[in-house]
């Protein structure tokens, strides 16, 4: 990443993570879905298609939506204001949202076979599996930048209170 994270300013990285990954998300996932949908369709009964994936992909961007939308509407304006009593429930339901998006992480990744292309693969079939990489990666960098950065802090201050 050839960015400079704000990573030791609260404020500055809920608003990098909205820009960065929440935008880029809801960008990302509405492609995708439709175009596993249509590996699915056109390549009906093939052993290698990924069976269920569009429906996992629609799933996750509703999941995805409330999530951010959580994140946007109450836990970034709290971090904004410095955190404060109260803020580890917001946080705690956040982290196990995340490991939800880690389960259907690895639910793609099953369905897909780790994003292994069938030989001969479509063109259709290579831009979904590039496009699930790409996504992937945002969403993993997305998770570790809450996860690791961005919540530990408020987690301990809130310990102490």
């Amino acid at each position: 990443m050839s960015e400079t994270l704000p990573l030791d300013d609260a404020a500055a990285l809920t608003r990098y993570i909205e820009a960065r990954f929440h935008a880029r998300h809801r960008e990302q996932l509405p492609g995708l879905a439709a175009l596993a949908e249509r590996v699915e369709d056109v390549h009906f009964g093939d052993e290698t298609v990924p069976e269920g994936l569009s429906a996992l992909l629609r799933q996750m961007i509703g999941a995805l939506e409330v999530h951010m939308k959580k994140e946007e509407l109450i836990l970034f304006p709290a971090i904004r204001r410095g955190g404060g009593p109260g803020i580890a429930a917001p946080i705690a339901v956040m982290r196990a949202d995340h490991d939800d998006h880690d389960r259907e992480v690895a639910e793609i990744r099953r369905l897909t076979g780790n994003l292994a292309l069938p030989d001969g693969a479509c063109r259709t079939w290579t831009a979904l599996y590039a496009g699930l990489g790409t996504f992937l990666e945002d969403l993993t960098e997305h998770i570790r930048l809450e996860n690791d950065v961005l919540f530990p802090p408020f987690e301990t201050e809130a310990a102490r209170a």
